[in-house]
C-alpha cells in the first residue's frame, strides 16, 4: 500500500507541477478542469448516479466551468459569488452536519446533485482566479489545507481525548478525529501563516500570499482569517465523509491508487478556496 501510495504521489507532482510552474496560468487552469470533472463523477456515484449518467455528470461540470471560462468569470473579481458561497459553507454546511449521516439521504436526490455540481464548480473557479494571482497565493492556500491536516493528525495521536474527557470532534461522521486534532491544527496553520508572512518578506515570491495580503489588512484579519480557513477545511472534510459514510463508501473511488479518489483529496480545499478569494477581496478592498 505505501510503495502504491508512493508511486501515485510521483506521478500526480510530475503532472502538475510543470502545469502549476508554467509561466502562463492556462496549463494548470486546464489540468484542475479536468481533475474537478473526475470529482463531479465521484460525487454523482456517492450520490446514487451511477453508470452513464455519472459520467455525464463528470462532462457536464467540465462544460460549465469552461463555459465560465469563455465567460471571462476566471479574469473578473467576483466578490458577491465569493459572499454567497462563503455563506452557503457556513450555514449550510452546519445545517448538513447537525442533520448527520442519517439526514443527507432524506434530502432529494436531484438537489444533492446539483449541490454538488455548484460547490465544484465554484471551487474550480476559485483555484483558477488564485492561480491567475500568482502561484505564490494559490500554494499558500492550498499548503494551509495540508498543514491544519498533518498537524491535526499528530495533535489527535498525541492528546486526542486527553484534554476533554475522551469528547470526539463529530464521532458519528469521522471517528477518529478529536476536538484536540482542531486545536493542533489551528496552531500549525498560525505557525505557517508566521512562516510564510517571513518567506514573502525576505524573498522575492512573487504575487503576495494570502497571509500577507491578510496581514496588510490588519494582524487581527490575518490571525482570524487563518483560523476560521482552518476551521473551514475540517468542515469540507466532514461534509465529504459525511456523505461517503451515507453512500457506504470508504473512499470517493480508486482513481488514485493508494490514496482513494479524487474528491478525498480535495475535500477541505472546497470550502477553503472560496473562502481565501472572499478574505482577499475584504482584505484589498473589494478587489481580489
Amino acid at each position: 500500500m505505501l510503495r502504491q501510495r508512493v508511486i501515485t504521489a510521483l506521478v500526480l507532482l510530475a503532472i502538475l507541477l510543470p502545469a502549476l510552474f508554467a509561466r502562463s496560468a492556462t496549463p494548470f487552469i486546464a489540468l484542475s478542469l479536468l481533475f474537478i470533472a473526475a470529482a463531479a463523477w465521484e460525487w454523482a456515484r456517492l450520490n446514487g448516479v451511477t453508470g452513464a449518467a455519472a459520467l455525464a455528470t463528470g462532462a457536464l461540470c467540465a462544460a460549465l466551468c469552461l463555459g465560465l471560462w469563455a465567460l471571462g468569470a476566471v479574469e473578473h473579481p467576483l466578490p458577491g459569488l465569493w459572499l454567497a458561497a462563503g455563506l452557503a459553507w457556513v450555514l449550510a454546511g452546519a445545517g448538513v452536519l447537525a442533520r448527520g449521516v442519517p439526514g443527507w439521504p432524506r434530502l432529494p436526490r436531484g438537489l444533492r446533485w446539483v449541490m454538488g455540481l455548484a460547490i465544484l464548480c465554484v471551487a474550480w473557479l476559485a483555484m483558477a482566479q488564485a492561480r491567475r494571482i500568482g502561484v505564490n497565493f494559490l500554494l499558500s492556500a492550498m499548503v494551509l489545507v495540508w498543514t491544519a491536516d498533518v498537524f491535526a493528525y499528530f495533535a489527535g495521536r498525541a492528546l486526542g481525548g486527553r484534554l476533554t474527557g475522551g469528547r470526539k470532534l463529530a464521532p458519528s461522521i469521522s471517528p477518529g478525529k478529536s476536538w484536540e486534532g482542531v486545536w493542533g491544527g489551528m496552531l500549525g496553520v498560525l505557525a505557517l501563516a508566521t512562516l510564510w508572512l517571513w518567506l514573502d518578506r525576505a524573498h522575492e515570491l512573487g504575487a503576495p500570499s494570502v497571509y500577507t495580503r491578510l496581514y496588510q489588512a490588519g494582524p487581527a484579519l490575518l490571525v482570524g482569517g487563518a483560523l476560521f480557513l482552518c476551521a473551514m477545511s475540517v468542515v469540507g472534510d466532514l461534509f465529504e465523509s459525511l456523505v461517503k459514510r451515507s453512500a457506504g463508501m470508504k473512499d470517493s473511488s480508486q482513481l488514485l491508487p493508494g490514496h482513494g479518489g479524487v474528491l478525498d483529496r480535495i475535500d477541505a480545499l472546497l470550502p477553503t478556496l472560496p473562502l481565501v478569494m472572499l478574505l482577499a477581496t475584504w482584505a484589498s478592498g473589494g478587489g481580489a
